[in-house]
């Protein structure tokens, strides 16, 4: 009997990529990959020309029996009667929306409003923040959409051969969570929250699947793909990792995100945990950070040295830095909600004033904000056992190993992987196998690294994160 082959899409901000594997096994058969544009608005055929790129560049896929796309989660892709992209979509970093979402919190009644509704409180990133910036700043746009969806979904919809099918956008349960007018305690649209958002609430919304219904056959390849209901890049990343109840995901990318498997839902009244689903049919609440890979980024540079002498430095200074605390906020920060705070080094001396207390209190500010984050989840009721680290920050051998010592767990770092493609083709494995659970394969542990906690580190970061001053 012929192996069978599944392909898993990451569509991510910045590129899309493909994986193609052994159903069975999971093996990588073969990869590729193509940039999409800058920006934060992107008009969604680029990511159709990427994706067939990305295609050709990992040999086609004229030998796959199924796919998935995990793609960034939030956009608004709007579209008109006809299926007809209407406006460059408006992606998640895209915070022109962010005075609508502070207008929805307060009209529907405040944070606990919405997280008892939805499990989440909008922020700028929300797609149902960014329908009522439609409504008010592109009115005649917004009159005419007759359909709103994800990136996930155009692209798995074009897949089935789009508006030439007439057939319905899909979605699944963990990218429809992070839409705001979606509940994953209830597993249904609200309808009243998008007319809170556009004013109107008879436009056409993707069917939301379940983890192993098919989103419909790929058109027009030489052979019969199934698709799978693909997913959010969150839910994707939970899936390439493996990650089981128990585990704690920690991406260090461009953001900061802290997220875990749970088997109930939650309803964080701060807004600080996003309650979403995941793409297994259970939730996966998530704390994410503006400010991650790019605190290393600008330490390294500020000192004038690349990331392996930075990590040296940082790892022959004292645990705590001597007491120079470095809060993180470089760009403003998401969690806590501070847009206009900036960074700041506290704790300055002559003693501290070194290269090697900077780097080293550089990753310990990052890691503070990220253990935060932890704790946020922990308060919600989420088991967090040990945390699996990825992203591109993972790779800093200074933040792998003060990491343990910081959030106060073992760490595994897992081998390095295209996590989202990865946890899609996972996806399209598990639909092909129509199993209870999805293929146990996944990425085999590079690392486990333990530490004992250093509670004093994030004793100081307290005292200090809330001393940051705002741009002026």
């Amino acid at each position: 009997m012929p192996m069978p082959i599944v392909a898993g899409i990451d569509s991510s901000t910045q590129s899309c990529k493909v994986v193609v594997r052994d159903a069975r096994t999971g093996r990588l058969l073969r990869s590729g990959r193509a940039p999409h544009p800058d920006g934060s608005e992107v008009h969604p055929a680029a990511w159709r020309r990427a994706l067939d790129a990305a295609v050709a560049d990992a040999g086609g896929l004229d030998d796959v029996d199924a796919l998935a796309v995990g793609a960034q989660q939030h956009g608004m892709v709007a579209l008109d009667e006809d299926g007809e992209v209407l406006r460059p979509a408006l992606l998640w970093n895209d915070a022109r929306s962010a005075d609508a979402a502070e207008d929805l919190v307060a009209e529907l009644g405040g944070p606990g409003e919405w997280a008892r509704a939805v499990g989440s409180v909008p922020v700028a990133s929300f797609t149902v923040a960014k329908l009522r910036w439609l409504a008010e700043h592109e009115p005649q746009l917004a009159a005419r959409t007759a359909t709103v969806c994800l990136p996930h979904d155009w692209l798995t919809w074009h897949l089935a051969g789009g508006p030439q099918e007439r057939e319905r956008p899909t979605t699944d349960r963990g990218d429809a969570s992070g839409t705001g007018y979606w509940s994953p305690a209830a597993g249904e649209y609200r309808r009243d929250l998008l007319r809170l958002a556009l004013g109107r609430d008879d436009v056409q919304l993707p069917d939301v699947l379940g983890p192993t219904q098919h989103a419909g056959r790929r058109a027009g390849g030489a052979r019969e793909t199934v698709l799978a209901p693909g997913t959010g890049d969150n839910m994707a990343a939970a899936l390439g990792v493996g990650a089981a109840a128990g585990d704690v995901v920690v991406s260090i990318g461009t953001s900061g995100v802290v997220s875990a498997v749970a088997t109930a839902p939650t309803a964080d009244d701060s807004g600080v945990v996003a309650g979403f689903a995941d793409a297994t049919g259970r939730y996966l609440p998530l704390v994410c950070t503006l400010n991650a890979a790019r605190v290393l980024d600008a330490a390294a540079r500020v000192l004038g040295v690349g990331h392996e002498e930075f990590s040296r430095l940082a790892l022959s200074a004292p645990s705590g830095a001597g007491g120079l605390v470095l809060v993180p906020y470089l760009e403003g920060e998401r969690t806590p909600v501070r847009p206009d705070a900036t960074g700041a080094l506290h704790g300055l001396t002559p003693a501290t004033s070194t290269p090697a207390h900077l780097a080293r209190a550089a990753v310990e500010g990052l890691l503070c904000g990220l253990a935060d984050g932890l704790d946020a989840l922990v308060a919600q009721g989420v088991a967090a056992r040990r945390v699996v680290l990825v992203g591109g920050g993972a790779r800093s051998e200074a933040l792998r190993r003060i990491a343990p010592a910081v959030l106060g767990r073992p760490v595994v770092v897992p081998e390095p992987g295209e996590y989202v493609a990865d946890g899609a083709a996972r996806q399209a494995a598990w639909v092909l196998s129509g199993d209870a659970e999805p293929p146990a394969w996944g990425p085999a542990p590079e690392a486990v690294l333990e530490a004992d906690p250093v509670p004093g580190v994030r004793e100081r970061y307290a005292q200090v994160r809330d001393l940051t001053a705002p741009r002026t």
